[in-house]
């Protein structure tokens, strides 16, 4: 084959290359950047005045008909049949657990839920996962984190314990308004349109926290063991 033949195919077959890489370029489009874990925060910043952080979740509500997720922060720590008479229909995506003890720093228990599940289903679950990891935790820990593991998950055992602070909800704007109004939900706080559940911080608003959203004191007695 004569050297400049030779060099015709060789040029071809270089475009042809360019070509199908053009073409599955543009059939796959451009990668967007991924979404950011935790890179939307729902709860009050470290520090913030409750008044403060109250005010200023209106503002915050998403456009009518546009489903958000959204924070429900409960008053005080509320049994699971109370969350779900309350919640109505509407399922968690997560529930959020605290054991109440007076001046002790109890943990608090994310637990993501099941889809397409009753409320009540959903929150005995997100109940017994959460006495689970607590259980876990006694067999692990040693001294004072130990026994408070210990309490937690004694607590959690019960199904009226009163353990629930805080549920995440997608919902558009006009439940979560009727929410705010259902005793005894104390705040929403809901996300940018838009926001995937990977993208969400959760920090809730604790009952005990008043004036600001300060760590809670650890310096009282454990219950009984």
């Amino acid at each position: 084959m004569p050297t400049s033949r030779r060099v015709a195919v060789l040029v071809g077959c270089v475009v042809v290359a360019f070509a199908v890489a053009w073409y599955s370029g543009a059939q796959s489009g451009p990668r967007g950047p991924q979404p950011a874990p935790g890179a939307v925060r729902l709860g009050p910043e470290p520090g913030e005045p409750v008044a403060s952080y109250l005010a200023r979740l209106p503002d915050e509500l998403p456009p009518p008909g546009v489903e958000v997720p959204a924070l429900v922060q409960l008053a005080v720590g509320t049994d699971v049949d109370t969350v779900a008479d309350v919640l109505g229909a509407v399922a968690p995506v997560s529930v959020v657990q605290r054991v109440p003890v007076p001046r002790v720093q109890t943990a608090l228990r994310f637990s993501p839920v099941e889809l397409d599940v009753p409320p009540q289903t959903a929150l005995d679950r997100a109940r017994e996962g959460a006495r689970r990891a607590a259980s876990a935790e006694v067999a692990r820990l040693t001294g004072r984190p130990a026994a408070v593991a210990a309490a937690e998950a004694a607590a959690l055992a019960d199904p009226s314990c009163p353990c629930v602070v805080a549920v995440v909800v997608q919902a558009d704007r006009a439940y979560l308004l009727a929410l705010a109004a259902r005793p005894p939900v104390r705040a929403v706080h809901a996300a940018p349109a838009g926001t995937t559940q990977p993208e969400i911080a959760l920090s809730p608003l604790l009952p005990d926290q008043v004036e600001r959203a300060d760590p809670l004191p650890d310096d009282g007695p454990l219950p009984p063991g």
